[in-house]
């Protein structure tokens, strides 16, 4: 059994038998583990990064537990209410672009969570979404949390954690005028995140400037940048977590409808792969993982970790890039997926023609392509009647029943009104 459980999960189950962490839970409402203890299964910082809920090992999510650092070398493990959801980007999407004299920021080689910050800087996003001026990158890195002291909610009722000398990450802080604000950067697209990634810096610098402390989670991905802003309204409440401020920017195409219209008239359509068709309705998902395997391969348990899925959505999204013929699935002792040829020169391209490229992909397909020449015809999506007579007509692999048909109708959708949306006005 161990053998098919991760190794995280499987070294965890050892460190529970082996301290009766379960039982101690039970008498005291938590277990303070210890690195050295940890050390004796696995290396300690694989085993305490848990950045989304899904990525918590097996006994804990069985036992609605948590782990938090509480000390350089001590972590803290009850039914913490650690996590939480993101609310889903709102809003009109604000198009920007990159000043003209700056020619190391490419959107196609922004790699890092440091480099989307410096462009998101550049292009003056972040003067727009903090309301601050003259702002100044300050500190960054890895530093000591200091001492303190906060509530936080488990099953048990509201718990009181007391944090010495931790060590907590800062991505970024951009100080202006009025405020410091407080960056955690990523470039995966997740549906929740570790609240501790903001309150521990924050109960930080709350105590050591007299302005106003702002917490900011930028994701980006694919020219798009998501700025989220939190405010605690209770500075020693973990869970007062509350979003104030929502904003989405996305560098400028420069794509006219003529050039999707140009592609989709001299397009030559291919045959069906015999790969199932997709059901995954976030392109920008799509994208992201793609961006993520142009950096490495990796294995299907990676991709569940890393990028927050659970098993299921890593076969939907593979699937739907496999379908795209953006990466390749490999079968050894371990089912590997990593860009195929197409897949790398896509993303070698500059940005607008990357953008091209990926709709491509999409329609020399018959059922998007007739989708999308339809949409422009009317003026309107077709209607789900109206896509399910188009793919039944276009001879797709691994259809069966009728419900299978209208859910598989709501990817089409989709991925028809993404490229919509990379049409600049």
């Amino acid at each position: 059994m161990l053998e098919i459980m991760g190794k995280n999960d499987a070294a965890w189950e050892k460190l529970f038998i082996k301290y009766h962490i379960l039982d101690e839970i039970e008498r005291n409402g938590q277990f303070i583990i210890s690195a050295n203890q940890i050390k004796e299964f696995r290396e300690p910082r694989l085993m305490t990064k848990f950045d989304h809920k899904v990525n918590l090992p097996k006994i804990f999510a069985e036992n609605q537990l948590a782990i938090l650092p509480v000390t350089r070398g001590d972590y803290s493990i009850s039914s913490f209410s650690a996590y939480k959801q993101f609310d889903p980007p709102s809003g009109e999407v604000e198009r920007i672009s990159i000043p003209s004299h700056i020619q190391s920021l490419m959107p196609q080689f922004i790699v890092s969570e440091a480099i989307a910050l410096n462009c998101a800087n550049a292009c003056g996003i972040l003067e727009d979404f903090l309301e601050d001026e003259e702002l100044v990158p300050t500190v960054s890195g890895r530093m000591s949390s200091g001492e303190f002291d906060f509530k936080i909610d488990t099953t048990l009722g509201t718990r009181i954690v007391s944090v010495v000398n931790s060590q907590i990450e800062i991505d970024a802080a951009y100080e202006g005028i009025n405020y410091l604000s407080l960056f955690e950067a990523k470039r995966d697209l997740s549906d929740d995140f570790l609240v501790r990634q903001l309150y521990y810096p924050f109960r930080v610098w709350s105590n050591r400037v007299t302005k106003t402390v702002k917490s900011i989670f930028l994701i980006f991905s694919n020219g798009i940048f998501n700025l989220y802003q939190y405010q605690f309204d209770d500075v020693q409440g973990y869970n007062s977590l509350r979003l104030v401020k929502q904003k989405n920017y996305m560098i400028a195409t420069k794509i006219q409808l003529s050039d999707i219209e140009n592609l989709l008239y001299s397009l030559q359509l291919i045959v069906e792969p015999a790969v199932s068709f997709p059901q995954a309705n976030s392109m920008i998902r799509i994208i992201n993982l793609v961006e993520l395997l142009y950096e490495k391969p990796m294995t299907k348990h990676e991709i569940t970790s890393e990028y927050a899925f659970d098993e299921r959505q890593t076969n939907y999204y593979t699937d739907a890039c496999r379908y795209l013929g953006l990466i390749d699935k490999e079968s050894n002792k371990n089912i590997i997926f990593k860009l195929s040829s197409v897949g790398y020169k896509i993303m070698r391209l500059p940005y607008k023609e990357r953008q091209l490229a990926i709709a491509r992909q999409i329609l020399i397909h018959r059922v998007f392509n007739e989708t999308l020449k339809l949409y422009l015809k009317c003026g309107e999506i077709p209607s789900t009647k109206k896509i399910v007579q188009i793919m039944r007509d276009s001879n797709l692999y691994h259809i069966g029943s009728e419900n299978t048909y209208a859910r598989r109708a709501s990817t089409i959708t989709a991925w028809v009104n993404w490229i919509l949306s990379i049409i600049d006005d």
